[in-house]
């Protein structure tokens, strides 16, 4: 757009984005656009502007096509001040129209004396506010401005957090759908668990769990963790709990099952020093053989007649660590006697206790055995809470956490 007579000249050209210049008070990237066909009105309104005091330059447009020109190549904000009768359009088709070319403009419509309730129109459709032409005051045209800009801010700002807000229940609700559902055929068998992620205002972190019972009654329970807390280490827990279950249900059990994650680790991890941790366990549909595999994982919680106690078989590397080079033992022994198992990520025991001591499996141990005798409360619920509360004065629980409680005998 050439320029024309009457755009203030005396201030200078408009400021860069991000200048310093101390008269750009009102916004560090904010431009003024008059669209009024009327010289004689033109003249008017930058005569009202200057003794306004407004750190704004002035720019006029005498039709929409010129000042949707300038919006759609300004790269500032701006306060369009818009008579509704132009040469190319008429009536509120203007204010829609302006909005089209520059969404975040904000728009103040200039009407006649008697044309108030076009001015309401106008706001209805979109505009900031209106004012009339005859009357016009320095002081009344600078609040507008003023107010528009922050209408128009606060407008933007509201649809920002309204637009976070649903992409935030879009992503719990995406996360709560990835957590697992216990494949369940028989009375015989209660699953509990718990489930914190370390990172904020998140349901799903790198630690997963499953449990299936095939169709023969072979129970089978798995627990994770894989490195690192973000959305990709979330992910990848995710499809190593699928392929698991998706293993066990093809009947691929045992140390090829642990070599077949280990190759979909390597595949889908975003980079080569991720790894994952994890406990398989298998029960025999008689519940007569106790079956474990670890992978760098901690050891678990077994409970007999005689109590409870931390059980730590023989343990191979992470999957990810000796990519096709590392191998696995899987422990076997009776579990007659075997009434309830519990798994669990390192995040429940490596929180600080006192300032010189982490609380520590045999911390983990103490408080499991404290509350195996308490009834009332679901025991991974009260294990959990009294460990969060004694780590609490010292950071809490700040890893991602993962407790999975199976009962094989129907009660525990």
């Amino acid at each position: 757009m050439a320029d024309h007579p009457l755009r203030t000249r005396e201030r200078g050209p408009l400021p860069r984005q991000g200048s310093a210049d101390p008269r750009w008070a009102l916004d560090a990237a904010a431009a003024l656009l008059l669209v009024e066909d009327d010289a004689g009105d033109a003249l008017l309104v930058r005569e009202v502007l200057a003794d306004s005091g407004l750190p704004m330059d002035v720019n006029w447009c005498k039709s929409l096509a010129e000042a949707r020109a300038f919006l759609e190549r300004s790269p500032y904000s701006v306060c369009v001040l818009l008579d509704l009768h132009l040469p190319d359009t008429h009536g509120l088709s203007a204010v829609r129209l302006v909005r089209d070319a520059s969404p975040d403009a904000a728009v103040v419509v200039l009407t006649g004396v008697a044309e108030n309730e076009a001015g309401l129109a106008a706001v209805a459709e979109g505009a900031q506010d209106f004012l009339a032409k005859d009357g016009l005051t320095a002081e009344g045209l600078s609040r507008a401005v003023r107010y528009a800009l922050q209408r128009k801010q606060v407008e933007r700002s509201g649809a920002e957090l309204q637009a976070s807000r649903l992409l935030a229940q879009e992503n719990a609700r995406l996360e709560r759908g990835l957590l697992p559902t216990p494949l369940l055929r028989g009375e015989d068998c209660l699953v509990a668990s718990r489930y914190s992620p370390g990172r904020d205002h998140a349901l799903l972190g790198g630690d997963f769990f499953d449990v299936v019972e095939g169709t023969d009654g072979t129970l089978h329970a798995v627990i994770g963790d894989v490195s690192g807390h973000g959305a990709a280490e979330a992910a990848l827990g995710v499809c190593l709990r699928v392929a698991w279950r998706a293993a066990v249900l093809s009947g691929c059990v045992g140390t090829e099952q642990v070599r077949l994650l280990e190759e979909i680790l390597g595949a889908e991890r975003a980079a080569e020093y991720i790894f994952a941790t994890l406990t398989m366990v298998r029960i025999d549909k008689d519940r007569s053989r106790f079956h474990v595999i670890r992978a760098g994982h901690p050891g678990l919680l077994v409970r007999t007649p005689g109590g409870i106690d931390l059980f730590e078989p023989p343990v191979g590397p992470a999957l990810g660590l000796i990519p096709g080079g590392a191998r696995w033992t899987e422990t076997e022994l009776p579990a007659h006697d075997i009434s309830a198992i519990t798994l669990f990520t390192d995040g429940l025991f490596e929180g600080v206790v006192a300032p010189d001591r982490r609380l520590g499996e045999e911390g983990l141990l103490a408080v499991a055995r404290k509350h195996m005798a308490l009834r009332g409360r679901p025991f991974v619920d009260a294990v959990v809470d009294e460990v969060a509360a004694l780590t609490a004065a010292h950071g809490g629980l700040a890893d991602d956490v993962a407790v999975l409680h199976v009962a094989t005998d129907g009660a525990s």
